[in-house]
This record gives structure tokens, sequence and C-alpha cells, in this order.
């Protein structure tokens, strides 16, 4: 997290800050950004990977993005300054530090993840692979939401929201409220709130659904 004086300092030195929305894949990132473009905020998007099933609202993605962790030229960076751009966890620790950015961090069970990721994978009739494959993606995810939480906290870069998937669903007009401060661009916070789509709430059930299963086999296990 910036300090107080570093705040002033870092806008005087590197201009407007870069609104990121960032989490793991499936947390909510799309809906963030959704909530963004409807309260007025300027979005980068390519719109190359079209609204579907798994993610009907877009997926916001750009392509550039894809390549942080390879492609030395991030020139880029230079002109979403004031913009969102959705950046997905794994790829945060690429962004250089001459640039200011404000990341909204989402946070989402994992267990909701691992059946939303299931269910897109299964809708595109893909492999969704052997449970223990599915147990050490898991692992994965959570060391890896573990390790980006240092490195936001370390790199006086990021000035960072948390931002509960569940609390938005719950509270859409708190979870905006809060979002629309932390941005500070007079964004529209009714708008937002009123993004918040409860129908794609689809994979709680699932996810409750597969940890009961995954309990009664390791009580099994253990019998």
């Amino acid at each position: 997290m910036i300090s107080f004086l570093e705040g002033p300092y870092r806008r005087l030195r590197f201009g407007k800050p870069i609104v990121v929305v960032s989490g793991l894949p499936r947390s909510g990132t799309s809906m963030a950004m959704k909530m963004l473009e409807a309260g007025g905020m300027s979005i980068v998007t390519d719109g190359k990977r079209t609204p579907d099933e798994s993610n009907p609202k877009g997926y916001y993605e750009f392509e550039p993005v894809m390549r942080l962790h390879e492609d030395p030229d991030k020139r880029w960076l230079a002109e979403v300054r004031g913009k969102a751009v959705k950046i997905i966890s794994f790829l945060l620790g690429s962004l250089p530090e001459t640039f200011s950015y404000r990341v909204i961090f989402m946070h989402r069970n994992l267990d909701e993840v691992m059946a939303s990721q299931s269910k897109m994978l299964e809708t595109r009739g893909e492999s969704q692979g052997a449970d223990a494959d599915n147990d050490a993606l898991m692992a994965s995810y959570r060391t890896n939401v573990e390790k980006t939480e240092r490195l936001l906290a370390r790199r006086s870069c990021f000035d960072v929201l948390d931002v509960d998937y569940k609390s938005v669903l719950d509270d859409a007009a708190g979870a905006a409220a809060r979002i629309g401060a932390f941005v500070g661009d007079r964004l529209d916070t009714g708008a937002m709130a009123a993004a918040v789509d409860q129908q794609l709430y689809r994979n709680r059930h699932r996810a409750a659904n597969a940890r009961r299963r995954a309990d009664r086999t390791a009580r099994l296990i253990r019998a």
C-alpha cells in the first residue's frame, strides 16, 4: 500500500494511476470491469474474446496483457493511465514500477472458483482433469493469492482495494460506493450497482455439492 506522502509524489512523477482489476480466473474480475464501465470509467479491452455462456457480459480482455510476462516492451501502459484494465493475479509481478496502479483485487471462495472453471471447460467440451489435478490446481491458486498479497503489500507502486465476490452480490450498492471512492473518478455508483447481475452467481450450489462429495469420500477413506 502507498503511504500518505508517497501517493501525491507518485501522482506528480508518474501521472494518473492505472486502475487494474485483478484476481484469480473466474473470481469476478469481469463483473468488476462491467461495474466500472457502467459507472462511466474508460476501460481497456480489444473485444477479441466475445461474450459466451460462461461470461455472457463479456471477458474484458486485452491481448498485450497476456504478453506482460514475456514482452519487454510495455510502453502501451502509458496509454492506459486513468483507465481500467483487467490483469489476472499471475501477471501482476510483471508490471513495471514506473507507473502507479490502483488494484481492485477480487477474492472468491476457491470451491466456487474451481466449480466455475470446471463448468466453463465442460461448456467448451474440454477435459476437466482428474480430482488429483483439481486438488493441485486449488493448492496452486491458494498459493498464488498469498504470494500476490505479499507482492501488493511490498511494492509502493500498488494501492489496493480488496473486494469479495459474494459481498458484491449481497450488497452491490455498498460495493459500488467502495470501488467508486477508491478509484476517485466521480463514477456513477448507482449505475455500477445496477450492473451487478445476481443471476450470474450460478456455481455456489455446484461448489457446495462438490465439497460435500469430497468430504464424504475423505470420511470413507478414513473409515
